[in-house]
């Protein structure tokens, strides 16, 4: 195990009815709030009106950024950055999914910022302040309500860059499972696949002497797996939601992954795929991350069949460490293709005719991965195998 310092400042206000908390937690950061959200969802459940109606009671001076994209643009960034800008906000607050969140961060951290805020996604220049910002989560799936990351699309270029600084926690987020009974069951789907991902990222590592970490992680999987098709069966249900919300966030606050560095190979190459694509993230996590295993099962044979044995029952009674390992991917693809999860990339009329533009996405600051470094071969490799 690595030295660690564990840093999350992030207040986490959870349960039914704690919508109302805004009105205690907004006032510490000023009147002028900037509300960001995405295609409306929010005001056809209402959500919208709740809101705005707490606001009102605050005396808040409420602008607006609606529109934000499933995967959020630098475009729609930009304009919020010159809302703040141009109308002194002291305050963001993120209704929605992580997509929200996300472009909320980068908007905080360019309101911050003399030059264009693409510049922080790329790392041409680092966010060293933000705009303080709160979120209401709608969705389970990214963790961003608990996590200083960010993922940001610049559509113009085809180019899909995951971003941070420890200046873009928010400082609250308020989960109610009730604001997650609206997500529809495709959008359930991709967010389990998404939390799952994010699990396995960090549990494929090389540093020793993390038991306890790898016992949380495989705890973590087996609840939402255990949880997830109940959920699909019953979208209304308080308890399912609120397990898969509350393991949504646990998944990427940090707390799974202290002491050691995970993969998050497989990240980089769904969001060379999407930035060319423009797909679902979960769903190409989803269809990429069993033939990045499979792809890597010699590296560390072992750890692919401890992950078999004690999340997916597999008996490793007369087989290999990579014959029990190859059964546990295996397993892993017939879960997430049992709970409606897309299988290749054929399934979003993806062909290989821009298999050259994806690997240079995925290739453009080199070589990567942490668990082993994939090169151009090796992405070449995993997206035809994924076709």
């Amino acid at each position: 195990m690595q030295n660690f310092t564990f840093y999350n400042p992030t207040k986490l206000i959870f349960g039914k009815g704690e919508l109302e908390q805004l009105k205690t937690e907004v006032p510490n950061y000023g009147k002028k709030v900037l509300l960001v959200y995405g295609g409306g969802s929010i005001k056809r459940t209402g959500l919208y009106e709740k809101v705005t109606g707490l606001l009102q009671e605050i005396g808040a001076e409420v602008y607006e950024l609606p529109g934000v994209e499933p995967n959020p643009r630098i475009s729609t960034a930009r304009k919020g950055v010159e809302i703040c800008k141009r109308e002194g906000i002291e305050f963001l607050l993120a209704v929605g999914g992580g997509s929200v969140i996300d472009c909320t961060k980068l908007i905080a951290a360019g309101a911050k910022y003399d030059g264009d805020p693409w510049d922080l996604v790329i790392k041409k220049a680092f966010a060293a302040e933000a705009l303080p910002f709160g979120t209401v989560l709608t969705i389970a799936a990214t963790g961003s309500e608990m996590n200083s990351g960010s993922v940001i699309t610049n559509w113009e270029t085809n180019e899909k860059y995951g971003w941070g600084s420890p200046v873009v926690f928010p400082r609250f987020s308020i989960l109610d499972p009730v604001n997650t009974y609206t997500v529809p069951k495709d959008q359930t789907i991709y967010g389990i696949v998404d939390m799952m991902s994010h699990v396995l990222e960090h549990y494929f590592h090389l540093e020793e002497n993390t038991d306890y970490q790898d016992r949380m992680c495989e705890s973590l999987l087996i609840t939402i797996m255990e949880t997830a098709p109940k959920l699909l069966q019953d979208l209304e249900n308080y308890d399912y939601r609120a397990t898969i919300l509350y393991a949504g966030t646990m998944a990427l606050n940090g707390t799974l992954n202290m002491g050691y560095r995970g993969d998050w190979a497989t990240h980089n190459l769904e969001h060379a795929v999407s930035a060319v694509y423009d797909i679902p993230h979960g769903g190409g996590l989803a269809i990429l991350f069993p033939h990045w295993m499979e792809h890597n099962l010699k590296v560390k044979p072992e750890r692919f069949k401890q992950l078999a044995v004690r999340v997916f029952g597999i008996d490793p009674e007369g087989k290999s460490d990579e014959q029990t390992g190859l059964e546990g991917i295996r397993k892993l693809r017939e879960f997430w293709t049992s709970i409606g999860a897309p299988e290749r990339l054929a399934d979003y009329d993806i062909n290989d005719s821009q298999i050259d533009l994806m690997a240079d996405r995925a290739m453009a600051n080199g070589e990567f991965g942490n668990f082993t470094k994939l090169n151009r071969e090796h992405v070449l490799a995993i997206y035809k195998a994924s076709l």
